[in-house]
């Protein structure tokens, strides 16, 4: 199985966090194909990056399914672009916000995202809702930028650990989940010293993934996801008219 890990920002060593994330959980027989988007933003901090994000993540969605992957992730707590991705793609596509809700809903009835930006705080609570986990789940920010996740001179983990401790007294949260691919190798580390599940998108992303391969199932091609309908772009847009994405 072949597994299409996309970072739709394009900064290399986040890239590579995420892909020890993915690798790390992935049964023996899963490949992790992990890729850099080549044109966006260095990082995603709110809807005007996310729209730039897009057309880069795409290029990267069409590539891997040309070559051979069987599901692909999107790895931003924003899902970012996954149902333009989804129509698009035949295979499975899974964005890591989606996938670590559900996989933190069969093990806590409360729990609380803590993401990066305030910035960011109001999307991620949209796609709480989207998901149907209103009730149950709670954002909070703590008002980190990514990059300096990256930064050992910065603060930025230790406001993490403040704004969780500050989820499991006040929230009462019974979990947390990182609200960033770039939080991703804190796992473990967090879990330790807070002694409650903490759960890592990217990986969950990739557990359910290998659960849609196995099963033999890929994307829905009526309704929602068909296939985008034949017409032509133009301008700086001409190369990502349907049918016509560069995928080599």
């Amino acid at each position: 199985m072949r597994i299409l890990v996309v970072n739709p920002n394009t900064t290399a060593s986040m890239t590579a966090t995420i892909a020890d994330s993915a690798t790390r959980v992935a049964n023996a027989g899963t490949e992790i194909l992990a890729v850099t988007s080549s044109m966006g933003p260095v990082s995603i901090e709110g809807y005007y990056d996310e729209a730039f994000a897009v057309p880069g993540l795409l290029v990267e969605i069409a590539k891997g399914e040309t070559a051979g992957a069987d599901a692909a992730i999107i790895a931003c707590f924003d899902d970012t672009g996954l149902d333009a991705a989804r129509a698009l793609a035949d295979i499975p596509v899974i964005g890591i916000c989606e996938a670590a809700l559900a996989s933190t809903a069969f093990i806590a009835q409360r729990f609380t995202i803590v993401t990066t930006m305030e910035r960011s705080r109001l999307p991620l609570e949209h796609l709480v809702h989207r998901y149907g986990m209103a009730g149950r789940c709670k954002v909070r920010a703590a008002d980190i930028p990514v990059l300096s996740l990256e930064d050992p001179n910065s603060n930025a983990r230790d406001r993490l650990r403040s704004e969780i401790a500050t989820a499991l007294r006040d929230d009462k949260a019974e979990a947390i989940v990182l609200g960033c691919a770039g939080m991703a190798d804190l796992t473990a580390e967090l879990r330790a010293e807070f002694g409650v599940p903490v759960v890592d998108g990217v990986a969950a992303a990739v557990k359910q993934a290998e659960a849609l391969v196995s099963l033999g199932l890929s994307t829905a091609k009526r309704g929602a996801y068909a296939s985008p309908v034949s017409k032509p772009y133009k301008g700086l847009l001409e190369g990502f008219g349907p049918g016509k994405l560069i995928t080599s």
